[in-house]
């Protein structure tokens, strides 16, 4: 599904174009400037744009694997790890579009088995029954990268490709799809700063980053930081653990008393989650008007509280992109065939070096943006964003049947 934009959806670029390189996370090598070290790019007379990871499950038929278990005539195996499921945008989104890809890729791959886990543990044992079940290729979004290592490490003395899916997963993985942080992450630092108006230059924010394990948090902070720095003031910056709401509420409210509730001119989010967090924050402490909050991953919620004026931005992944480009990989790995054709990309990690990969572009969702960026891409239908509570605010921005 190709996303119509209109300009100024882009980090900076013209419509349609990929966004910069993306800074790795823990473990990941850095060039100066937020450009992942080791990344190359190459020519390819086909770019495939997709990726995904969905929520944790196995995926049996005859597709002809050549992995870990299945042989090539025992049909090929793929299973998928995810870090949510249900409301989770991997249970919404991220899971169906793989499902549909590897169906459209090997009609007689059904899904045998589902597995979503928020929690590192569980993801673990999950992935070594994975591996003890021998099948032919891994799709694994980590919860935490580092440890989960001994497990990837287990995977490749098994025979068993990994795709590192959203996040970069440590030990050798064969594969990674995912989204540019960098360039999210300086979407949201140049629609903070415009948000912010004439506060922009020498105002204060506070930062709510994501978890420290997760190394996309950091890639997005980085970004960020990278439009930020020299322009405003960061009164308080948090590594929100768990991206968990109530986390981030509590660090709001603690900015809100450490700094003054009146003295907060912009909230860099890293994520509609703690943007949502954030804003109840603000809320309780009947701050008004309401200082600019970003967010990411377009949620439904969130796409509302933008119509509503009471989140400034947030910034959408195309996942059907993500997960396309992912089964695709996937599918190639576990047939014993080279991923050239998909992966346009090379990545380090903390273990293994020249990892193909892609990284797909992002895009800046405000109010005037939302049809031309979700609803366009049949994301949501203007009926789902506009409640009647918002039918008004909804015509001042354009969504209207």
């Amino acid at each position: 599904m190709a996303l119509g934009m209109s300009p100024g959806t882009g980090a900076g670029m013209d419509p349609g174009k990929g966004a910069g390189m993306r800074p790795g996370g823990t473990g990941v090598g850095m060039r100066p400037g937020g450009r992942l070290s080791g990344v190359r790019r190459r020519s390819l007379g086909r770019v495939v744009v997709a990726v995904a990871v969905g929520a944790g499950f196995v995926l049996t038929g005859a597709c002809g694997g050549a992995g870990g278990g299945g042989g090539q005539g025992a049909g090929l195996s793929v299973g998928v790890l995810l870090p949510g499921g249900g409301a989770s945008r991997f249970g919404q989104f991220d899971r169906p579009f793989i499902e549909q890809k590897l169906k459209q890729l090997c009609p007689h791959c059904p899904a045998a088995a589902v597995v979503a886990t928020p929690e590192p543990d569980v993801q673990q044992q999950q992935l070594d029954a994975m591996i003890t079940r021998r099948v032919d290729v891994l799709i694994l979004s980590a919860i935490d990268p580092r440890s989960l290592r001994s497990s990837v490490e287990a995977a490749h003395r098994a025979g068993i490709p990994v795709v590192a899916y959203d996040r970069l997963a440590q030990g050798p993985v064969s594969g990674y799809v995912t989204f540019d942080g960098a360039a999210i992450g300086r979407l949201q630092g140049e629609a903070l700063l415009k948000g912010m108006g004439a506060k922009a230059d020498g105002g204060q924010i506070v930062m709510l980053n994501g978890a420290a394990a997760d190394p996309n948090a950091g890639w997005f902070e980085r970004g960020a930081l990278s439009v930020l720095r020299g322009r405003v003031r960061i009164g308080k910056s948090y590594n929100t653990p768990g991206w968990r709401p109530d986390n981030a509420y509590t660090e709001m409210a603690g900015a809100m008393s450490a700094l003054g509730a009146d003295d907060i001119d912009g909230v860099l989010a890293a994520n509609d989650s703690l943007a949502g967090a954030a804003i109840a924050a603000l809320d309780a402490g009947a701050v008004r008007p309401l200082p600019p909050v970003t967010g990411q991953d377009a949620d439904l919620a969130a796409v509302r509280r933008i119509v509503a004026g009471r989140q400034y931005m947030t910034v959408y992944k195309s996942y059907r992109a993500e997960a396309d480009a992912a089964v695709e990989m996937a599918v190639a790995l576990g047939r014993g065939k080279p991923v050239g054709t998909v992966a346009a990309t090379t990545v380090d990690n903390a273990t293994t070096k020249d990892i193909p990969a892609v990284l797909l572009p992002a895009y800046s969702v405000t109010a005037g943006t939302i049809k031309d960026t979700v609803v366009k891409d049949g994301i949501y239908t203007i009926d789902q964003i506009c409640t009647p509570k918002l039918r008004s605010a909804c015509a001042e921005a354009g969504l209207t049947s």
